[in-house]
């Protein structure tokens, strides 16, 4: 949990991942559409994945990947994600973080 905590904490939108995960894809893309540049977290590429997964379950996440913090916080994962852009509150705590056009 300690990884995944730091991780999340140093740097201002995370996209914990998996590299074949189609919704972590879709995530990404919607985010980059918002003007965001998130980190993305390939845990099957790092040797400790398998625990980093189990810390995100622990942590709340309804799934392992993709598992998205904004500011440190963990908000989620695709559904989450979705259901806060279609109500329209993902793009005020997206703002810090969006990149001039």
């Amino acid at each position: 949990m300690d990884k995944v905590t730091r991780v999340a904490s140093e740097n201002g939108v995370v996209i914990f991942s998996k590299s074949s995960c189609c919704l972590c894809y879709a995530v990404y893309i919607l985010f980059q559409d918002l003007r965001v540049k998130p980190l993305v977290y390939e845990i099957d590429q790092d040797p400790e994945g398998r625990e980093m997964e189990k810390a995100i379950m622990r942590m709340g996440c309804n799934a392992p990947v993709p598992a998205v913090f904004i500011g440190g916080k963990l908000m989620g994962s695709t559904n989450e994600i979705m259901s806060l852009h279609l109500s329209g509150a993902l793009i005020p705590m997206l703002k810090p973080y969006q990149v001039s056009k």
